[in-house]
């Protein structure tokens, strides 16, 4: 029966193929922020309800969406998780399904997980009888802030749930490949800011001020001796800072300057110690040069740690489905997933799905970043066959 039941909900008929691309398009086309995606709630709520799921919740975190699809078998339960939220980016290019949101748009492939989660929802709930356990499939807000998933949590979304399983776009990867890694898979994502405050005035008479901009200076170029100096070279941490304001004229010297940052590390030990030394290294600057400087810690989210026993089944499943050569290994990422939240609470398994266009990868979080469709379906079929092993694993 479950030989069966793999044979008929892998299938990736026309059907299928025209659900994926239309939900991934029309979802493109309204992309929309964190906590603010009212209309994509309401789009995959129009799209789930027919599906007579047992159980639908709406408004959870604010505009999050739950639905549970329980199997007429014995089974273990999982969660799906598939993130909602589009970036503040105006898209370029002329795409006939580009957004229609001056200053949002999906430029990190969130349309492509809603809408394979969405397929996969509809085959298993056409099959629930021969299925075993039972499906929760979460549509998390806010991943792009680090936002959506804790809320979640305490919402409860994790209650009864063994594990947990998710993918992620990846234009580093060809379309045709996916990439399974057991342990930390992609980094901390701490985000921060720092308020430098000094005196303002005439830009003639500095003597009379304590000039923001140049303390501000001092700070950038120091902090990033906390990964040159104080970390080990065999831990890899990284330090931004992405934005500077202050100022108003040329001749007029800032009170005040803001900088954001972000810290990325895997270490979980390590990544307190660092954001206690960056608070402490700027305000130690600011005070030497008769400032002063407020550290606030805007967002925050773990490594994203794959377990290793959920990480061989979905690996396990993926070749089985595209074969052993699609499978290939790949290096911890950089990057951060508040997905980390669900994964430091259950055993789970967070993979990459290649989408690279055949001219070759386009970064993430850029105004030009396009998927590969082809990868709709290879992600519909990887993480149904995922879903299905461990729903019945031991």
């Amino acid at each position: 029966m479950a030989s069966e039941l793999r044979d008929r909900v892998l299938e990736v008929d026309a059907s299928t193929r025209e659900h994926l691309q239309t939900h991934r398009r029309e979802l493109h086309a309204v992309p929309e922020l964190g906590f603010k995606e009212i209309d994509t709630a309401r789009y995959l709520l129009e799209r789930l309800d027919p599906l007579s799921v047992d159980q639908l919740q709406t408004g959870v975190a604010g505009t999050g969406i739950v639905a549970d699809i329980k199997g007429g078998r014995p089974g273990r339960a999982v969660m799906v998780r598939a993130d909602m939220d589009g970036l503040p980016i105006t898209e370029a290019g002329d795409l006939p399904f580009r957004s229609t949101r001056r200053g949002v748009m999906h430029a990190c492939g969130h349309d492509v997980h809603m809408a394979v989660a969405l397929e996969v929802a509809r085959a298993l709930a056409g099959n629930r009888n021969k299925l075993p356990g039972m499906v929760r499939f979460v549509f998390q807000p806010a991943e792009e802030i680090a936002g959506g998933a804790k809320p979640m949590i305490e919402a409860g979304v994790l209650e009864g749930i063994d594990c947990v399983v998710g993918l992620h776009v990846w234009a580093g990867l060809p379309t045709g490949q996916v990439s399974v890694r057991s342990g930390a898979m992609m980094a901390s994502a701490d985000g921060f800011t720092l308020i430098v405050r000094g005196k303002g005035g005439h830009g003639a008479m500095p003597d009379l001020t304590v000039d923001a901009v140049v303390i501000a200076a001092q700070t950038v170029t120091a902090l990033q001796t906390l990964v040159s100096r104080e970390t080990s070279p065999r831990a890899p941490v990284v330090v931004t800072l992405g934005s500077i304001h202050g100022g108003s004229a040329f001749n007029i010297i800032a009170g005040e300057v803001v900088i954001q940052g972000t810290l990325r590390t895997f270490d979980a030990k390590l990544r307190p110690r660092l954001l206690e030394r960056i608070a402490e290294l700027a305000k130690g600057i600011a005070t030497a040069m008769r400032g002063s400087c407020e550290f606030r810690l805007d967002s925050a989210a773990p490594p994203v740690v794959n377990d290793e026993a959920i990480a061989g089944l979905v690996a396990a499943a993926a070749r089985d489905v595209l074969g052993t050569d699609a499978v290939v290994p790949f290096e911890p990422l950089m990057v951060g997933e508040d997905v980390a939240f669900f994964l430091d609470e259950r055993p789970g398994c967070f993979f990459l799905l290649g989408s690279a266009p055949d001219s070759g990868p386009v970064l993430h979080h850029t105004a030009e970043f396009r998927v590969d469709e082809r990868c709709l379906a290879i992600g519909f079929r990887v993480l149904t066959a995922a879903v299905l092993r461990l729903l019945e694993a031991d």
